[in-house]
């Protein structure tokens, strides 16, 4: 265990390469410096069955940073930036 306490969970980004939404929180975490999780999800919604079970919905993205899901891109980016230091 760190002495700082216990080990920070990697935030898990659900993704779709084509997806232009994904694309832009990619891009923010990136000029961030975030490390992230990236899982990518099928194109059909009905085979998303893990971001259903991390957000109740099947859309991306999706950001998951430990206790906080978001599932709308605007709110995703306020979130990064308020929290790890963005414009």
């Amino acid at each position: 265990m760190s002495p700082h306490g216990p080990p920070l969970r990697m935030m898990k980004l659900y993704n779709l390469e084509s997806c232009p939404f994904c694309s832009v929180i990619r891009r923010r975490l990136a000029e961030l410096g975030l490390e992230y999780e990236k899982i990518d999800v099928p194109p059909a919604h009905h085979l998303r069955t893990e971001v259903v079970k991390a957000s109740g919905q099947f859309l991306v993205p999706v950001l998951v940073d430990g206790d906080v899901v978001l599932d709308d891109e605007d709110d995703i980016i306020e979130y990064l930036d308020s929290k790890y230091g963005g414009k």
